[in-house]
């Protein structure tokens, strides 16, 4: 049997090789930059996730795949990886004077961080699932340390611990399932999935089910999709707040970029066999997010099973496979990305517990800082899918499609549960602005680039809500290859 070499086309993965190089950079200064100067690793940082997405911008336009078909080149990589590397800028920003505040300003926080943007852009643009595999752990792998980076604190660790536990047990699931799918098919590219499933060849096949099952629970861990949710409230609540925000848009991105690969590229023609186990995923995660949200008493906690609900958003537009649905799954983690990160920056503003803040903490806030609670409030409108944000447009999106493709009845749902997530995130507004503050009263954490942060996710989540055309636009010009 001959052997193919695959053409080293270094061109065609740029934005990623940029980053893998500014990771090892940051390995190597920090060998020799003092303690005191660790400001400049960060800078570092930036300056390559700038430079990777020059590269992107660059590359946009570009079609094909590379490595023996492993990785695409096309807009959608390209459209997933800018939203990757403008959450990991924001992160940057949260951390930079935050781990100096909670006593771990290690340079090593940085190049994780760029190790685990690396993964994720790799992931987004995935055309085998092995290397959907080998992307997801890369950027686990550097996670896990991330979350328990805090090492001095019990919950930091306990947070890792129960990570990397169930996050390896979900990679054995999902590494059986790519091996059931090799068994049915005898490959793992996408692209060759694709051509077998549209000569019904893959149609009804036992093993390739099955393998649809394990590889939908990898998925689920990754997403934190009811009833793979465990370890998400747990690790939000005792990873570094800034870890937080980070993990949840950026790797929820990733993960949905290669979800819509698998489901809408590659099997679209086996619906009837993926659709019914996503449609249950997605009413379970809703409503078990929101209604277990609403009972929540510290805010980290609060946003965790937020999160889950939205991936349960998510998810509805992802099983209407129209390029409707498909471009408001970019539209939506687009979105989300900014107004979710903003909402964590005020959380690491107030911040003074390793475990982040009760919400009743948050009481009197509007009196002490009238613009701080105007933008947690301005958040948790769009999270909760208020107009003119773009939280709204958003949510808009997603129930549309699944109304247009014929899933009224997942639409319906969507729209329920977001009406029990109002009671949250209004609760929230109300305690900043109706109740009296505590006997002891909060202090501002107020860094020049924390109110960096808060400036672009306020002025991206008002854009995106006041003129969301472009973005939409743009979403559908990516998706041009999954048609």
């Amino acid at each position: 049997m001959p052997i193919t070499i695959p053409t080293i086309d270094v061109m065609s993965i740029l934005p990623q090789v940029i980053v893998a190089v500014a990771a090892l950079l940051v390995l190597i200064l920090d060998a020799f930059v003092p303690r005191e100067r660790i400001y400049v690793l960060a800078v570092v940082t930036l300056a390559g996730l700038g430079l990777s997405t020059l590269a992107a911008l660059y590359l946009w336009g570009a079609t094909g795949t590379a490595y023996g078909g492993m990785l695409a080149t096309d807009n959608l990589t390209l459209y997933f990886s800018l939203v990757l590397l403008a959450g990991a800028a924001l992160t940057v920003l949260l951390s930079w004077d935050y781990l100096q505040r909670e006593g771990i300003d290690r340079g090593e926080f940085y190049a994780l961080v760029l190790l685990a943007v690396a993964g994720m852009m790799l992931l987004a643009s995935s055309g085998d699932l092995l290397m959907v595999f080998l992307s997801l752990e890369t950027l686990s792998l550097a996670l896990y340390i991330l979350v328990g980076f805090a090492r001095e604190r019990l919950a930091s660790q306990e947070a890792a611990l129960k990570y990397f536990l169930l996050g390896a047990f979900a990679s054995a699931f999902l590494l059986y399932g790519i091996a059931l799918v090799y068994g049915a098919t005898g490959t793992t590219r996408l692209a060759d999935l694709a051509a077998l499933a549209t000569g019904n060849q893959l149609l009804g096949n036992p093993l390739l089910l099955g393998g649809i099952v394990l590889i939908t629970v990898g998925f689920g861990f990754k997403l934190a999709l009811v009833p793979f949710q465990m370890w998400t409230p747990d690790v939000y609540q005792g990873a570094p707040t800034s870890v937080t925000a980070f993990m949840s848009v950026a790797t929820k991105a990733a993960a949905f970029a290669a979800l819509l690969r698998v489901v809408s590229y590659a099997l679209p023609s086996m619906s009837a066999s993926w659709v019914p186990i996503l449609s249950i995923l997605a009413v379970l995660t809703m409503t078990v997010g929101n209604l277990t949200a609403i009972v929540q008493r510290n805010i980290k906690r609060m946003l965790a099973y937020s999160s889950i609900a939205h991936a349960g958003y998510i998810l509805i537009a992802v099983i209407a496979g129209s390029l409707q649905g498909q471009s408001s799954v970019l539209f939506y983690l687009t979105a989300y990305t900014f107004m979710n990160v903003g909402a964590f920056a005020v959380v690491e503003a107030l911040e003074r517990r390793e475990d982040g803040l009760e919400i009743g903490d948050y009481a009197g806030l509007a009196a002490r800082s009238p613009l701080l609670a105007a933008a947690m409030a301005l958040f948790m409108f769009s999270l909760a899918g208020f107009p003119p944000t773009a939280g709204f447009f958003a949510k808009f999106y997603v129930f549309n499609a699944a109304v247009q493709a014929g899933y009224t009845w997942l639409a319906v749902v969507g729209v329920l549960n977001s009406l029990v997530g109002v009671v949250y995130y209004v609760g929230i507004i109300v305690t900043m602005y109706m109740h009296e503050p505590g006997k002891s009263p909060l202090t501002l954490n107020l860094t020049p680039s924390l109110v960096l942060v808060l400036v672009v996710a306020t002025v991206a989540t008002l854009l995106f809500g006041l003129a969301p055309s472009p973005v939409i636009d743009l979403a559908q010009q990516s998706l041009a290859m999954l048609r």
